[in-house]
């Protein structure tokens, strides 16, 4: 083998899995015409992140859709550059950042691509898992399938200024998402609509006589004080102990009479034929997947992104002016006052060799099964491949070592929560935001338009002199938030 062959061979060999940030600055390097100085800097900036730093080729010998482990193509050999200084792990540096970004899932990311592009901020984010995307990550799994391994992310909102943001870094997969019940041995539609209603009684109906019969199984009840109150004010008991009393029970290891009326108001009754899971007007997934709509929004060289690194393992050495947090509010007061309850989840994957397993993208299971759904998210991706996935969704305590997935919403859960916040917002320099961070549970286009409008929060408050740092409390779909 030649000595070129010997170097490419070597520098191909060196990719690192978390490569954003070192691709950054090697294409910066190769593409520019730098001055010494510059250069130098440059790469005693590179030194901080790896070594040696290897050269990779230029961002457009790679594929949208392909991520820092892609392959990588044929490409020009640039040259090699070596440090002898071996990494560091991230708990033995002392770095200090501008802007220090806490978590790499919807709320971080938005806010350092805001922040790095129209502030010109410089942004450093950290996730202590080794990918981007939070839960909402998308990956193929061995069989080539791609899956949602954190539960089915179903993108949809009614605002089109979310869709113009997100559009600056993917096209759409457009898809309906359609769900189902199974329960007595056989599939109904879900949510329950006209159809479920043709399905209970054996023959065709109408509207007219679905809204009379609802009006006669409904229980009087005018202002529902809990989930189970808001269901049987809505279809009666026949149908909320088949759908939804014992998947409720399962899914939150509580009474539905013990759990926020909004719990199950979230899920439509609908007396017409609609039968789509979701009404939002856009309904759509990322068409190269979630995890390369977040690698192009931090692809800026404003941005270092460290993964694999712990907020815990860093926050006593590193520095900065100001801070994002995005995870557990009760992990950053050291559980002052106790943990906030959450639920968790864990999965079961299964690959089957046949192109469909299930009749839906999502099942849901009412009964006496141990798991609450069955997700077979090739429905709504539309990849065409022969062979398909599902995941079994297993619902359970929350505890050491396991991820926080929802905040539980009843009373006592809301009066702990209640005392972080209040420590939040005394808390200098921070923002607190996202699904962890302020103990509700939003939905993806609500965590958008929670960190875009603490951009603007936080634009308005560094370009005029005397304004508080500190975060504002509100309700994220409420607020005004820039372009």
């Amino acid at each position: 083998m030649s000595k070129p062959a010997e170097r490419r061979k070597f520098s191909w060999a060196r990719q690192r899995s978390s490569g954003v940030a070192e691709r950054l600055l090697a294409n910066r390097i190769l593409s520019s015409s730098l001055r010494p100085r510059t250069l130098r800097n440059l790469l005693n900036r590179a030194a901080s992140f790896f070594s040696p730093l290897y050269c990779t080729p230029p961002a457009t010998h790679l594929k949208p859709s392909q991520g820092s482990n892609a392959p990588l193509t044929k490409a020009p050999f640039f040259c090699i550059l070596s440090f002898p200084t071996p990494h560091p792990e991230p708990h033995t540096l002392n770095p200090e950042f501008d802007i220090l970004i806490v978590g790499a899932g919807f709320a971080g990311a938005v806010l350092a691509e805001r922040l790095a592009s129209r502030l010109d901020r410089r942004c450093t984010v950290i996730d202590r898992r080794d990918h981007v995307g939070g839960n909402a990550f998308d990956r193929r799994d061995g069989a080539g399938v791609l899956i949602h391994p954190y539960g089915p992310h179903y993108f949809r909102t009614n605002s089109s200024r979310i869709v113009e943001y997100l559009s600056r870094f993917t096209d759409w997969h457009p898809v309906e998402y359609r769900v189902l019940s199974y329960a007595g041995g056989r599939h109904w539609q879900f949510p329950i609509n006209l159809n479920t209603f043709e399905q209970l009684l054996g023959r065709p109906s109408t509207p007219e006589e679905m809204e009379a019969t609802l009006a006669q199984w409904r229980a009087p009840i005018e202002n529902p004080k809990n989930s189970e109150e808001v269901i049987l004010s809505k279809v009666g008991p026949r149908l909320y102990e088949m759908f939804f009393k014992n998947y409720t029970r399962k899914q939150w290891r509580r009474d539905p009479k013990d759990l926020d009326p909004s719990v199950c108001a979230r899920i439509p009754i609908r007396t017409n034929r609609d039968d789509r899971y979701l009404s939002e007007k856009f309904q759509a997934l990322p068409k190269d997947g979630y995890a390369a709509m977040f690698r192009r929004m931090l692809d800026h060289p404003n941005i270092d992104l460290r993964l694999g690194v712990d907020f815990r393992d860093i926050r006593n050495t590193a520095k900065w002016k100001h801070l994002v947090y995005t995870g557990p509010l009760d992990e950053y007061f050291g559980h002052r006052f106790g943990p906030l309850p959450y639920r968790t989840l864990h999965f079961e994957l299964e690959t089957l060799p046949r192109e469909f397993s299930q009749p839906a993208v999502q099942v849901n299971y009412p009964g006496d099964e141990p798991f609450t759904r069955v997700v077979e998210i090739k429905h709504a991706t539309g990849q065409k491949i022969p062979v398909t996935t599902i995941v079994r969704e297993y619902p359970d305590d929350y505890g050491p070592g396991k991820e926080p997935y929802y905040p539980i919403p009843a009373p006592d859960a809301r009066a702990l929560h209640a005392r972080y916040a209040a420590l939040a917002a005394r808390e200098p320099g921070t923002s607190f935001v996202g699904r962890l961070a302020t103990y509700r549970y939003h939905n993806m286009d609500q965590t958008v338009a929670m960190a875009l409008a603490e951009f603007g929060r936080l634009r308005a408050t560094w370009l005029t002199p005397g304004l508080s740092s500190r975060p504002s409390p509100g309700h994220p779909e409420k607020r005004e938030w820039p372009a």
